[in-house]
């Protein structure tokens, strides 16, 4: 896997987003057409559907995750797709790979040993993965076990508080210390945006998120009640769209939470690539946050090249 330059941030600059204002109905015009203006077929969806493997983050975060659950992930991460599908597919000589395996900080050493060799990278949420309202000491000593664990990327999540009672100051120093505490691991800040009630907050806190040096900002933990959806997307975008205009660096974006079928990975391909270009649809710059999608885009890449659909069960499941 390539990499790109790590995104230095900038000082703390509210001008940047405190006169922002986001129309919510244009929004959700905007998100509604993506799945219903254009769609693509035949060889050309079975591209996109690769294309989407490569971009997961295939994740287990579960209160009963065992070593063993997070091997059989890694094997799956491994080889997403059945061999004989591979084969169909005329991609033999260059299988695709998932583009990361995310667990929590004690999975993370099962996964990287599970992983040796492949190039795949193994994240690790942290900092209290989900609320992230335990003390920011521990939050970032979670952070250096995780990657003292090995993990390359760390998904950490953000005070919501702070973007409710639009302390940014507090919000900024929090992800710095967070990127800090990372090293060279790359940070994914997690917004939690179904807690964030606008999405002025989601513009705001994704602003505030990248000028603290995030690598990567991410829709949502997956255990809100609300978590990827496609304006929040959009807004998020916009904002990623805006700081690199402000500063020429290039931040990724994961939404997470929600996604479950081979339409849902179509529809967060095609907002990337309407929104930012070609470049966004690698996994450098985007990923998916997702257990069993996987699974459907598998189902779908069957169908493709034998004509027939198989049961869900059929695939193997990670």
């Amino acid at each position: 896997m390539t990499t790109i330059d790590r995104n230095p941030g900038t000082v703390l600059t509210p001008e940047w987003f405190e006169c922002i204002q986001v129309n919510l109905s244009a929004a959700e015009r905007r998100a509604a057409t993506l799945g219903t203006r254009r769609t693509v077929k035949k060889e050309y969806q079975a591209a996109w559907l690769v294309k989407a493997v490569t971009c997961i983050d295939l994740t287990t975060l579960a209160g009963d995750d065992t070593p063993g659950r997070v091997h059989r992930l890694a094997m799956k991460a491994r080889r997403p797709i059945r061999d004989d599908i591979v084969a169909a597919l005329g991609l033999s000589d260059s299988p695709p790979t998932v583009g990361a395996v995310c667990v929590y900080p004690t999975m993370v050493a099962p996964a990287v040993k599970a992983l040796a060799g492949s190039g795949i990278p193994v994240a690790s949420v942290a900092t209290g993965f989900p609320a992230g309202l335990t003390p920011l000491p521990q939050r970032l000593a979670e952070i250096r076990y995780a990657v003292g664990e090995g993990a390359a990327e760390i998904d950490i999540v953000i005070s919501r508080a702070h973007v409710l009672t639009q302390n940014w100051q507090a919000l900024y120093d929090e992800v710095k210390s967070m990127r800090e505490a990372c090293g060279e691991a790359h940070l994914k800040a997690i917004l939690a945006t179904g807690d964030l009630k606008t999405l002025r907050n989601v513009y705001k806190a994704s602003m505030v998120a990248m000028q603290a040096g995030a690598d990567f900002i991410k829709t949502s933990t997956g255990k809100e009640d609300v978590n990827a959806t496609l304006p929040v997307g959009l807004t998020m975008l916009r904002a990623l769209r805006d700081y690199g205009e402000f500063t020429g660096h290039r931040i990724g974006f994961k939404p997470a939470g929600g996604l479950r079928t081979a339409k849902d990975a179509l529809t967060w391909l095609s907002l990337m690539k309407e929104e930012l270009g070609r470049p966004w649809l690698e996994p450098e710059l985007f990923r998916i946050g997702a257990s069993s999608m996987l699974g459907d885009i598998e189902r779908q890449l069957e169908h493709y090249v034998t004509g027939r659909y198989a049961s869900i069960s059929h695939h193997a499941m990670a």
